[in-house]
C-alpha cells in the first residue's frame, strides 16, 4: 500500500487515496490531477488509469469516496451492482466537497505540483463528482466521462472555475438526452466554457477496459482529446 496516502477530512473522518507520481518529475512543475472513481471503488482499473496519467506527467490522487461506509481499499464487483448501492446512497454533496478539498490541499502543497495547474477527471459516478470539483475548487479545467445525475449538483454551476469537458455515450441507456441537455443548458445560462462530446457508437462506461461496454476506438478518441484539453488549459 506504499502508493496510498491517508488524508484527514474536515468532518473528522480519514480517507485513503491512491497516488501515482511521474518518474521524472522534479521541482514544482508537474500538473496535479484529482481522479474520481466509478461506483466500484478505487479498483484495479482506476489505479491503472491513474498510472497512465502519471506516465503523461501528472501527479495523481484518486480518493476513496466510499470511505465513510466501506473499509479501506474497498473494491466492488462489476457483476454485483446491488452491493454497491448502499455506498452510493451514503454519499452526500457535503461529504464529497470535504473530500475534494482535502485532495486539492494535498496537490496544492505537493513538492512536485505546480499549484496553478490542478485538474479533475471522473468516470460515471466520478463524472458527477468531477463536475462538483470544478464548482467548489479553483481548478484549471475538469473532465466528466458519462457523469450521471449531475442534476443533483446542477445548482453549483455558477461556481464552475475552469473549462469543462463532457463525454457521453450515444448508446447509454443510463443517461438520457434530457439529462445531458439540462447540464449543457445550465452551463450556457451561467456563461461557462465547455466542450460537449457525444460519441454515437459508445455505451455507458465505454472507457473502462475491464467492462463489457469497453469501446477501444471511442476510448482512444476520448483519451487524445482529454490530454489536449488539459494541455490547452495549463498556465
Amino acid at each position: 500500500m506504499e502508493k496510498y496516502v491517508n488524508l484527514k477530512i474536515a468532518d473528522g473522518t480519514d480517507m485513503e487515496a491512491y497516488t501515482a507520481i511521474p518518474e521524472d518529475a522534479a521541482g514544482r512543475n508537474a500538473p496535479g490531477l484529482i481522479l474520481l472513481q466509478e461506483a466500484f471503488g478505487v479498483n484495479h482499473h482506476i489505479r491503472d488509469v491513474s498510472d497512465r496519467f502519471a506516465a503523461q506527467g501528472y501527479v495523481v490522487i484518486a480518493p476513496e469516496l466510499f470511505h465513510r461506509s466501506a473499509p479501506p481499499y474497498f473494491e466492488g464487483s462489476y457483476s454485483d451492482f446491488p452491493s454497491i448501492m448502499p455506498h452510493m446512497q451514503a454519499l452526500t454533496v457535503e461529504g464529497n466537497e470535504a473530500d475534494l478539498k482535502a485532495c486539492y490541499h494535498f496537490l496544492r502543497h505537493h513538492e512536485l505540483v505546480n499549484p496553478a495547474n490542478i485538474f479533475s477527471i471522473g468516470y460515471c459516478m466520478g463524472g458527477r463528482v468531477s463536475f462538483l470539483a470544478n464548482a467548489v475548487l479553483p481548478l484549471s479545467a475538469a473532465v466528466s466521462y458519462y457523469g450521471g445525475n449531475i442534476k443533483q449538483v446542477i445548482e453549483k454551476t455558477p461556481g464552475i472555475s475552469g473549462p469543462q469537458l463532457f463525454f457521453w455515450g450515444g448508446l447509454d441507456k443510463h443517461i438520457a438526452q434530457d439529462q445531458i441537455d439540462s447540464v449543457i443548458n445550465a452551463m450556457d445560462e451561467a456563461g461557462k466554457e465547455y466542450i460537449n462530446v457525444k460519441i454515437s457508437y459508445a455505451d455507458h462506461a465505454f472507457a473502462c477496459d475491464e467492462r463489457p461496454a469497453y469501446n477501444e476506438k471511442a476510448t482512444k478518441e476520448a483519451w487524445a482529446l482529454t490530454l489536449a484539453f488539459f494541455k490547452n488549459n495549463m498556465r
